[in-house]
């Protein structure tokens, strides 16, 4: 009976929350699952009932956070872009927006550096690389693109996106805040290409 009052009380989305958020502030390695379970208010045996270990909790924050990205940008391609952009330009800019807007999430998916935690990573990534890419070949076909650059046009694009929002990340800003900066930059991207 107790279980099941923990089942209710303590959902699989509250333990993400708290531990995305001991992720990013504490490091990986300084948190255990105790420590969420402290911060939860809840012993870490309650933890258990929905993940295993720390690792799958780690992973599952990350395909959360991926499968929220595809999500973006399958919206991207289902929506007329905004006045004055292409579909691939309001797909560079959704994908800044969202590196910006949610700056641990992002830092999680694509800026960690621990070698155990990157193998987590890489597949979702290269997932998220993969949708974006076949966007962008989708309407480089659609516009005549020579063939020879479909490989590496999203590519470079994707890289663009990442080091505008690499840049601008560790100054805590908002999209909104530099919005005007992100369309010049696509703007000129998509000129030079």
């Amino acid at each position: 009976m107790a279980r099941r009052a923990v089942e209710r009380e303590l959902s699989r989305e509250r333990i993400l929350e708290a531990a995305r958020h001991l992720f990013i502030t504490k490091g990986y390695r300084a948190i255990s699952m105790r420590s969420i379970g402290q911060h939860l208010g809840y012993s870490h045996g309650s933890l258990y009932y929905h993940f295993k270990e720390k690792a799958e909790l780690f992973y599952a924050i990350v395909v959360e956070d991926f499968n929220h990205v595809a999500t973006l940008l399958n919206q991207v391609m289902n929506n007329p872009p905004e006045q004055g952009m292409t579909r691939v330009e309001q797909l560079v800019m959704e994908f800044i927006r969202f590196g910006l807007d949610h700056p641990y999430q992002y830092e999680i998916m694509f800026m960690i550096r621990d070698e155990e935690l990157l193998a987590y990573c890489r597949a979702e990534q290269g997932r998220c690389f993969e949708l974006f890419a076949s966007i962008v070949r989708r309407h480089m076909k659609e516009e005549g693109y020579v063939s020879e650059d479909w490989q590496s046009v999203p590519l470079t694009l994707f890289l663009s996106a990442h080091g505008f929002i690499s840049y601008y990340i560790q100054d805590k800003v908002s999209f909104d805040d530099v919005k005007q900066a992100a369309l010049t930059h696509i703007k000129v991207l998509s000129r030079s290409l």
